[in-house]
């Protein structure tokens, strides 16, 4: 399989977006069964040209997070759909209380990006929790070119930033 070449725009070179990243990779990692990296691939890749994004559920513990399963979420910003995602909350609210009982939990949120880097953005970082895995799908003329895992360092309001997360799956 050939690399798929990623353009950089211009804002992902800023100092804005420099400034959300923290140098060198998590201790921790991120496992995902085959199915859900594939799905999440999949979805990534079928809503391109624009952002698609959704949840990852599985559990978390001291070594990292295990992803058993993502479901896609539908994106509320039609204005800018091409570079921009806003999670629906009731699609959050009827997945978590699906999940409730069920010994899993929703523990991170994916979203792709077309034609761009899998490189966070400062607006992801605004809407970023604490303890979440942040999967970021880049996609190139409808292929998939490279998925990233991220995590917030701290609170963000105390000036966490996000550093990359290895992932298997």
């Amino acid at each position: 399989m050939s690399k798929i070449e990623i353009p950089v725009p211009e804002r992902f070179l800023s100092s804005a977006y420099v400034a959300v990243v923290e140098d060198g990779e998590h201790e921790q990692l991120c496992k995902f069964a085959p199915e859900a990296m594939q799905m999440m691939q999949n979805v990534a890749v079928q809503g391109y040209p624009d952002e698609i994004c959704g949840l990852l559920i599985g559990n978390a513990d001291a070594q990292g997070w295990q992803v058993s399963e993502v479901r896609q979420v539908d994106n509320l910003n039609e204005e800018r759909a091409a570079d921009r995602f806003q999670l629906d909350p009731a699609g959050y609210q009827a997945i978590d209380s699906e999940l409730r009982g069920s010994g899993k939990e929703i523990i991170g949120v994916f979203h792709s990006h077309p034609d761009c880097p899998a490189q966070p953005s400062p607006t992801d970082l605004t809407s970023a929790w604490e303890g979440f895995v942040y999967p970021i799908v880049s996609v190139c003329n409808g292929r998939v070119a490279e998925v990233n895992c991220w995590v917030v360092t701290d609170e963000v309001s105390m000036g966490g930033k996000f550093q990359r997360l290895p992932h298997q799956g």
